[in-house]
This record gives C-alpha cells, sequence and structure tokens, in this order.
C-alpha cells in the first residue's frame, strides 16, 4: 500500500505544472492545507478541496489563503479591528501528505491525505509576521553577518580548513531535534511509584518493544521514511512500566516512554520536519489503540519528555566540498574553531533571552527539576581534552563531535522539550551564536584563548563573558554543586513562567542581540509576551487550579478511629490543616488557590508567580504526606 502513496512533493517540483502532473496521478489525496505557523508556535489547517486547488492553482500559490486574527495567535498585531492575515505558500521547502488513517478513499482504498504547505503568514498585505518568518530571517542574518565577519577578520582561516573567504559558496545551517513522548493505553493511570522505580533500576531503557507498541513504533519508523525522514533509530526511553497481557490476549496497562530520532536538515527545513513527524506518530500510535503525548511532564515524579535540538554550521565551496566551520583544523588539539567557541559562548552569554522560547509553560518548567536529567543550569562541557568527547548529560549544551568526523561538530540544547516553539528555539539559538563569534573574531580570538574564556572561573574578568559566572563544568551539575552553588555560578534558573519571560525586561541589552537586522521587533517580541502569559495566566486559572483542587478533595479521611495508630490521627490532622490552607477560604481568609486567582485576575503577575511556587511546594508536601498515611493503613 505504501508504495502507491504521495508523501512528499520536494521543493524542487513546486511548478504548477509538475504539482498538476502529481496530484493527478493520486486521486486518493482529497485535500490541500496551507500551514501558517503563529507567534505562540501553533500550525493552521484548513481543507481546501484538491479540484478547487487544482483549478485555480497558480493564484493559491501566489496569493494564498485569508484568515483573520481570531483564527491565528498574533496579539497585538492582529487585533479585532485590524485582522487581515494571509497565508503565503513557501515554495523553497518539502511539501507533505498528511493522511488520515480512518478515512479510506473508495475509488483507491489508500487513506484520504492532505496536502500540508508550509506557509508564511502576512498581516495586511505588507507585514510578514510569526514563527517561520522569524526563522527565515534569522537564517539569512547569520549567513550574512557570518560571511562578512570572516571577510573583515580573515585570520579566522588559520584555523579552518579554507584558505579565504572567496572560497566559500553558501554557508549551510543545519538542525535536528529528538522527539521523546509517553504512550498509553487510554484511560489507564501510571502509578508514579512504580514509574520512579522502573526509572532509578533503568528497567525499560533500551529494551526490546512488545505488543502494539513495536508494531506501532516499527509502522511509524517506515512511514517516516516514506516521507524521506531518513529516521535514524526509534527506541525505548528511560520512563515507563511493563506492559501486562490481559485475559483478551491484548496488552494492557501499557505506559511507556519512546524516542525517534531522524536526519538533520537545513534550519527550516527541520523545524517543517518536526510537525510532520509528530502527526504521523500520533496518526500510527492511535491507529492501534495507544494514545500519545508530547507533553514535557506528563506524569509528576518521572522522567518528562525532552527534544534535545542539534544546532551546526558548515559552508559549501565553490568546488562543492563541504566543511564545518565548527569544527578545528587540529582536531587533536583543539576542541573547536574559533568560530564554534564564539558560536557557544553566545548561546551561554545570551540564553535569558533564549529560555523564554524553550521553556514558556507550566508543563516544561515541570520537566526542568534537578535529578531527572533535565537541565537547569546555563553550562557547558566540552570533554576533558580534546581526543575524549564530552557526554555530560547534566549540561544546558554539550559539544557533539567526532575527532574522525570533522562535520558531526554541533551543539545540543537539551533544555527544549516536544511543546517548545521549534522555529523560535532555532532562530533565537543562530542569533545568539551569531553575537558570540562577532565577539571572538572582533577581538582577534584564538582556540586556546578561547577555551581560556569559556573556562573561566567565578570573578574572573573576560573580554565577552561575564565577570561573576562560570560557564564549563566536566562535572555531575546535580550530584557535585549544592543549589546554592548553582545558583552562584550559573544563574538562577526561572522557576516559572513569569520569571521567565520576565527576561525580556530585565536584560535589556541582550535582547538587543535577537533585534539585529530586524529578525525580531519590539511588536513581534511583546506579541510573544503578551501570548505567553496570556497562555500561562488561563491553564494556571482554569486548568491547573481546579486540577488542583480536585486532588485536595480526593485527599480524604481514610482511617478508622477505632482501629488506626496514633500516628494515622496525628498524620490527618496534619494533612487536613494543610487541605484547608490550601483550598478551603473562610470569611475572614482566603485560601492559597484562591489568593492565586485573585491575583490573576487583577493582573498581579508577580505575586501569583510567587503564589504559584507556595502553592506547589504545599502541594507536593501534601501529596508525600498523604502517599505515607495510606501506607500505614491496613
Amino acid at each position: 500500500m505504501l508504495e502507491k502513496m504521495l508523501f512528499n512533493i520536494p521543493k524542487e517540483l513546486h511548478t504548477v505544472s509538475e504539482v498538476y502532473k502529481i496530484l493527478g496521478k493520486h486521486p486518493e489525496v482529497k485535500f490541500v492545507s496551507l500551514v501558517g505557523i503563529d507567534i505562540g508556535g501553533h500550525d493552521t489547517d484548513e481543507k481546501i478541496p484538491v479540484k478547487m486547488f487544482m483549478a485555480d492553482m497558480e493564484k493559491f500559490l501566489t496569493q494564498g489563503v485569508q484568515t483573520d486574527g481570531s483564527s491565528v495567535v498574533l496579539p497585538r498585531i492582529a487585533q479585532l479591528n485590524n485582522a487581515k492575515v494571509d497565508i503565503i505558500p513557501d515554495m523553497d521547502v518539502n511539501w507533505y501528505v498528511d493522511y488520515n488513517l480512518n478515512n479510506r478513499d473508495e475509488e483507491t482504498g489508500l487513506p484520504l491525505g492532505t496536502l500540508r504547505i508550509p506557509s508564511f503568514l502576512v498581516h495586511n498585505d505588507t507585514a510578514e509576521v510569526g514563527s517561520r518568518v522569524i526563522l527565515r530571517d534569522a537564517v539569512k542574518a547569520f549567513k550574512a553577518g557570518l560571511m562578512k565577519l570572516m571577510r573583515e577578520h580573515p585570520y579566522v582561516f588559520r584555523y579552518l580548513p579554507v584558505d579565504s573567504v572567496d572560497e566559500i559558496d553558501e554557508i549551510l545551517l543545519t538542525s535536528a531535534t529528538e522527539l521523546e513522548f509517553w504512550v498509553k493505553t487510554p484511560e489507564d493511570k501510571g502509578d508514579s511509584e512504580q514509574l520512579s522505580t522502573s526509572q532509578v533500576l533503568k528497567e525499560q531503557y533500551w529494551k526490546r518493544t512488545i505488543g502494539p507498541v513495536r508494531t506501532a513504533l516499527e509502522k511509524s519508523l517506515i512511514m517516516l521514511d516514506q516521507y524521506g525522514f531518513e529516521v535514524e533509530m526509534g527506541h525505548k526511553e528511560v520512563g515507563g512500566v511493563k506492559a501486562k497481557l490481559g485475559s483478551s490476549g491484548n496488552y494492557d496497562h501499557i505506559m511507556e516512554q519512546l524516542e525517534i530520532d531522524w536526519k538533520y536538515s537545513d534550519a527550516i527545513q527541520a523545524a517543517d520536519n518536526e510537525n510532520q513527524v509528530k502527526y504521523v506518530v500520533k496518526d500510527v500510535f492511535r491507529a492501534h489503540g495507544l494514545d500519545v503525548t508530547f507533553m514535557a511532564k506528563p506524569i509528576r515524579g518521572v522522567a518528562g519528555s525532552g527534544e534535545h535540538t542539534h544546532m551546526g554550521v558548515a559552508a559549501r565551496l565553490k568546488n562543492g566540498r563541504v566543511v564545518s566551520l565548527f569544527a578545528p583544523l587540529d582536531r587533536e588539539k583543539d576542541f573547536l574553531s574559533p568560530i564554534g567557541f564564539g558560536a557557544l559562548m553566545g548561546i551561554l552569554k545570551n540564553y535569558e533571552i533564549m529560555n523564554p522560547f524553550v521553556t514558556s509553560t507550566n508543563d516544561a518548567l515541570n520537566r526542568l527539576k534537578p535529578g531527572f536529567e533535565a537541565p537547569v543550569c546555563i553550562v557547558t562541557s566540552l570533554g576533558h581534552s580534546a581526543q575524549m568527547p564530552s557526554r555530560n548529560r547534566t549540561v544546558l549544551v554539550g559539544l557533539v563531535r567526532d575527532i574522525n568526523n570533522p562535520l558531526s561538530t554541533r551543539f545540543e540544547l537539551r533544555s527544549p522539550n516536544p511543546k517548545s516553539n521549534t522555529y523560535l528555539v532555532i532562530a533565537s539559538g543562530f542569533m545568539c551564536m551569531l553575537d558570540g563569534i562577532k565577539a571572538a573574531l572582533e577581538n582577534g580570538k584564538t582556540p586556546e584563548e578561547l577555551e581560556a574564556s569559556i573556562s573561566k572561573r567565578e570573578g574572573q574578568r573576560d573580554f565577552y563573558l561575564e565577570k561573576d559566572r562560570e560557564y564549563r563544568t566536566e562535572r555531575d551539575v546535580f550530584e557535585e554543586f549544592t543549589q546554592e552553588e548553582r545558583d552562584r555560578l550559573f544563574g538562577r534558573a526561572p522557576a516559572t513562567v513569569w520569571e521567565n519571560i520576565r527576561a525580556f525586561d530585565l536584560y535589556p541589552e541582550k535582547l538587543e542581540v535577537l533585534m539585529r537586522e530586524g529578525v525580531m521587533d519590539r511588536l513581534s517580541l511583546e506579541s510573544y509576551k503578551h501570548a505567553i502569559i496570556a497562555q500561562w495566566a488561563t491553564e494556571l486559572h482554569n486548568r491547573i487550579i481546579p486540577e488542583t483542587m480536585n486532588f485536595v478533595r480526593d485527599c480524604r479521611k481514610r482511617h478508622n478511629p477505632e482501629e488506626c495508630a496514633d500516628l494515622d490521627d496525628l498524620m490527618w490532622s496534619k494533612i487536613s490543616k494543610m487541605r484547608r490552607e490550601l483550598a478551603q477560604d473562610t470569611i475572614n481568609e482566603k485560601s492559597l488557590l484562591s489568593r492565586v486567582k485573585d491575583a490573576l485576575d487583577e493582573e498581579e503577575f508577580e505575586k501569583a508567580s510567587e503564589l504559584q511556587l507556595l502553592a506547589q511546594q504545599k502541594i507536593a508536601e501534601l501529596g508525600l504526606m498523604y502517599s505515607q498515611y495510606k501506607k500505614n493503613l491496613f
């Protein structure tokens, strides 16, 4: 069946005649959808009948379709009285067909398909807006900026496998993501204690999949290869418990964490690819009776799902050869070239204004806790020597390199999760890299000098990095540093969405890095900030607090006073007091959860953020106490 289906239309075939010919051969493709990406990372989807699209294809490809501001997240840009937004196809990336596995075409017997065309959003006919636009402009700015810097500071070619900038035909920006996700049978809820124990014992990590999980994973990998994603592997991750074979002969109580990796692409294509991969994975697993979640932290107390994002920079020479601009000329002596060191330092110095794009939800912040292999500190690891690549999994951004393959040299940002806006993560990442490269090259720094800078100690002055911070460690960040040491040396990590988005106000000089060459402007940044605060406040007010209230209500008295131990009475007294403090209002005093809601209603976000942290602490204490209380009952 797969060989009969259309999976993609590569960018080389985006002429009206070729697209018309291809769609004519595939009657299973019934619809076309122009996919715009708004400032919040949400994609549009509209079903244009393929016959209508083919009848006026040139107009659709040049003028797109029109929507309004209520259909996309563009606050402060597309207002109710100023809401015209056009969705214009991007002709320079691959287009993919999204199949409905539950709906068959009567003529061919194949699943019905929708051709999804990645697109740009245009407001009021003039202003291009949204996440894809920002990433496109960041790529353009980085390439032009790097070429200019290399031309003005030719000393850098002493450390590269290129003699001069005149040999370079094109700068290549490569990216890739690693997708982690949880699968489970519908309605089943995992026992967090069992999941935590299994995680500590590493009972599931890279183990053999079985039953419907194995079937769905294998079918997903096969289908993804049909799209041309060049899947590298799919495997079990650290989280999960062993599925049970029920009396019906089917597996139930499935609760497993998986990961799928595929080949890198150029920056925009990598972000587009990730969107399509998620749709394929969800659809295939659902077809096998399994729920998929891309939440960063779907289960409290158990490892969350990350989406490590890889970024590299290479150059295609005029003779056709491709060379890494991050890898040093002497790979046994140096970790990186001056360009590579500068790029890494740029991420580390400016990460405070990258982080709002990486970690923008309550769920994402729940994942970034010490002890779950999730980074909480702005710090990197290079390796103990240039001959020994680092695999320190506790740092924010790691250097990935193979001494025998310079093109593999890249950075792995470990903080993103599957819900991160990959377009803006990559865009902000490359803009921060450019800032560091600019500083390194304008100061004529050698690899040795830059390694010394990135390895500086607290209190040591540097030409670029901040005096009272450290940026590199080869030690375990969680085990070998106290919380106080981490905060002092690497900076205190934001604990709420409000604390994180406040970086736009607290670091105005760093924010300028994102605004160079017009990649982001104040209106776009204000739009993003407004969208993230609204999302945080709404979710906290209307979802998290009600769910917390239900949890508090479920912590009921379970012991019989005539049969219990004195410890049971004591523990219940403490639990009851904390329940009231958290969730029960009185005439004279409001509960903690009510105070959070009031602060949000009054838009006192600083206060709401502080109360949210206090509520999280109390809920964690209540959960632990109630678990201990239940375990002591016969």
